[in-house]
């Protein structure tokens, strides 16, 4: 079916009919035509925004990657450039200037009007991933004195090239926000209502130099479809949208599965990814837990007499060293979430410390009895059976105990808690876990 729409749509190119091309994309999404759109050579898609209708054209041409956004802008006829850039949004703007050459941004720039690209400026110098650099001043706000038929006569002239106006953004004189009223209080106010009537408390805002997956807290927390964006003095620079901190979130939550595998997160799909840059993007990790792992054989050389007079214990290490460092990935993994997510903070630490080690010991106690029973259809002797179950016992223990408490002191320390998550977690309780092992051994064994 796609494939069948594909070729009608590059026949409709070739033959350049505005009326087949509006009629076959009419029912679909925009970013649905982006994905057909990005298929096509070149000049098909030229032809493509050259035909479609330009609001619509600005909006399939937002879900396509900078480079290619860049790449048909430039290759646009001239009075076309201008009405593109001026009918996307300027967050995706902001996004475009910032991911080419800045001679190719200051080119786009020169298209925009005047007052617009100051805006546009001051977004772009706000610091990365922070709420200001990802914020929309695609937003509707109205002074606080205006009655509601004024705010209503305001929307319908400027609503269109708003992201949304379901809320409206009340300032003072001076652009400070005020308030935030919803657009369906306006509608059901009595005729000659002053907005200052309407509002309700505080308007729920973030600082401009929030961090964006704090911004993105915020908005969850509260439930809401867009927040205010302010400088120190609450002056309003823009607004950030549901759909926006969406991919925030799911950006965020991308980075910290890569690094709970111990790699470095990768900034581009995986398809765009050289086999070069993955490389560079693991071996750094690779190199640092190989290092790390090697005292694992320090500690069996050390123990080698030990496990030369009762080589039974040799058959127990995989299975202990493994039931440690994974109690530890388990641990590690739900306080590193928890912790993104605002449920747990480093104030917090004695609590989830007993939490844990309580756990440990529970889970501690089972394993230590699969593992006696592991022993016995071994059939290895009673006593090194007491010596796998009691050290399973306390390995799960000290796993739970390191894996509680690390992860929540590197966040304090401002370093990412998901570095220590999965092998880096399962390399430290190895060695150490192995050092209990043959410390219980020497001791119930008399070695």
């Amino acid at each position: 079916m796609e494939q069948n729409m594909m070729l009608e749509l590059q026949t409709i190119l070739q033959e350049q009919s505005q009326v087949n091309l509006n009629e076959l994309i009419s029912d679909l999404q925009p970013f649905d035509i982006a994905a057909m759109v990005s298929e096509l050579d070149t000049e098909e898609q030229l032809t493509f925004f050259f035909l479609a209708p330009t609001p619509l054209g600005a909006e399939i041409l937002e879900y396509l990657e900078p480079e290619l956004q860049y790449k048909i802008l430039l290759r646009m006829k001239e009075q076309f450039k201008s009405e593109f850039l001026n009918e996307m949004s300027s967050d995706t703007i902001v996004n475009l200037l910032l991911s080419v050459h800045p001679n190719q941004a200051k080119k786009l720039m020169d298209y925009l009007p005047n007052d617009y690209r100051v805006k546009i400026n001051t977004l772009m110098n706000y610091e990365p991933n922070t709420a200001g650099r990802l914020a929309t001043i695609d937003y509707v706000a109205a002074r606080i004195h205006w009655t509601v038929e004024q705010t209503l006569g305001h929307i319908r002239k400027v609503g269109h090239e708003a992201e949304i106006v379901s809320y409206i953004y009340v300032v003072d004189r001076q652009g400070e926000l005020v308030g935030v009223v919803s657009l369906k209080d306006i509608i059901l106010a009595k005729e000659g209502t002053v907005l200052e009537e309407i509002i309700q408390g505080e308007p729920i805002s973030v600082s401009v130099d929030v961090h964006q997956q704090e911004a993105a807290a915020v908005l969850s927390k509260y439930d809401l479809v867009a927040i205010p964006v302010v400088t120190i003095n609450q002056r309003m620079i823009g607004i950030l949208t549901v759909d926006d901190l969406i991919d925030v979130i799911h950006d965020e939550a991308t980075e910290d599965f890569q690094k709970l595998g111990g790699s470095q997160p990768l900034t581009e799909p995986y398809f765009k990814n050289s086999i070069w840059s993955i490389y560079r993007k693991r071996i750094g990790w690779l190199l640092i837990l190989f290092v790390a792992e090697a005292y694992t054989g320090t500690v069996l050389r050390h123990y080698e007499d030990t496990l030369s007079e009762q080589i039974a214990l040799a058959f127990f290490v995989p299975l202990l060293i493994g039931t440690g460092g994974n109690t530890g990935s388990q641990t590690v993994t739900t306080l590193v979430r928890a912790m993104a997510v605002g449920e747990v903070e480093f104030k917090d630490i004695f609590k989830v410390f007993r939490k844990e080690v309580s756990t440990g010991v529970f889970l501690g106690l089972t394993m230590g009895a699969v593992a006696l029973i592991r022993a016995f259809f071994l059939g290895v002797n009673l006593n090194v059976g007491a010596v796998v179950a009691i050290s399973a016992l306390f390995i799960v223990i000290w796993a739970s105990m390191v894996a509680a408490v690390l992860p929540m002191i590197l966040n304090k320390l401002k370093v990412d808690p998901a570095i220590v998550s999965g092998p880096f977690i399962t390399t430290l309780v190895d060695g150490t876990g192995l050092i209990l092992y043959f410390t219980v051994a020497k001791i119930l064994l008399h070695l």
